[in-house]
């Protein structure tokens, strides 16, 4: 008759053994789990990109991504000077397009991904926290669709008309018009991360109150470096929501504060 259970009867060295076999398994099952989750963000932005390939969709497309530059100039066109331009153009639009319908399962399987890490009371923020996310970016791709593009290309537009032509690249303006659009979408969504900063305790409303200086120099150093172009109207039009977001943010974090 033993004296002791297997366990009592291991050495040290195999008791560690054992646990980094068990923490080795983890990492392997979170790794599983992180490829499972891309793999479905990865089949929805595929699905919806292939959905605006689609020749009469993605035509239609381009068409309204050019209607910011044509609310200036009605008979502007951009120009096409290569022989793959136009295809290029097409998964540009397409790509932002499939982005944007994806929006949602991006946010959920990113959620899905941390669920085990959040206790049984905090898993209750995920759908308001997928709908105000998956919302937040379109808010973003819609202020900059309505006011910051077109404010953006009446001072590109008119600058120096006098003594050039505006021929612009069909490439060039679809990225800028795309990049501008994936910035705001983005930056709109700036507040949520705030706020779930403050949720796992990593900052707090009072100390995100206090960087207020730093937000505002950070907010316009970042537009500078984001925007294509190196004048002031656009860059402030990139700074200025994103110094805005940034106090909503603040607010946020003042709600989920430990103890309310």
């Amino acid at each position: 008759m033993t004296s002791g259970s297997n366990s009592d009867n291991q050495t040290p060295r195999e008791l560690q053994t054992d646990n980094d076999s068990v923490e080795e398994m983890t990492l392997i099952e979170h790794l599983l789990e992180l490829r499972t989750r891309v793999m479905w963000a990865a089949i929805a932005i595929a699905v919806s990109t292939g959905v605006l390939l689609i020749p009469t969709v993605g035509f239609e497309f381009i068409e309204l991504m050019l209607q910011p530059a044509r609310s200036t100039d009605p008979d502007w066109t951009p120009q096409s000077l290569g022989p793959l331009d136009r295809i290029v153009t097409l998964f540009k639009v397409a790509l932002l397009g499939g982005l944007t319908v994806s929006m949602p399962v991006l946010i959920y399987q990113t959620m899905r991904f941390v669920t085990p890490a959040l206790e049984s009371h905090e898993k209750k923020w995920i759908l308001p926290i997928v709908i105000g996310g998956s919302l937040s970016f379109v808010v973003g791709l819609v202020f900059a669709y309505f006011v910051l593009l077109p404010l953006s290309l009446v001072f590109l537009l008119s600058f120096g008309d006098s003594w050039a032509r505006d021929d612009w690249q069909v490439g060039l303006y679809i990225d800028f018009v795309t990049r501008m659009m994936l910035i705001l979408g983005v930056a709109f969504e700036t507040p949520l991360l705030v706020m779930g900063m403050a949720k796992l305790g990593v900052v707090t409303s009072k100390k995100l109150l206090g960087w207020w200086r730093w937000a505002i120099l950070g907010a316009f150093l970042g537009s500078a470096i984001v925007t294509p172009t190196i004048d002031p109207v656009t860059q402030s039009l990139v700074a200025g929501p994103v110094i805005l977001l940034y106090f909503v943010g603040v607010g946020l974090a003042w709600l989920v504060r430990p103890g309310k």
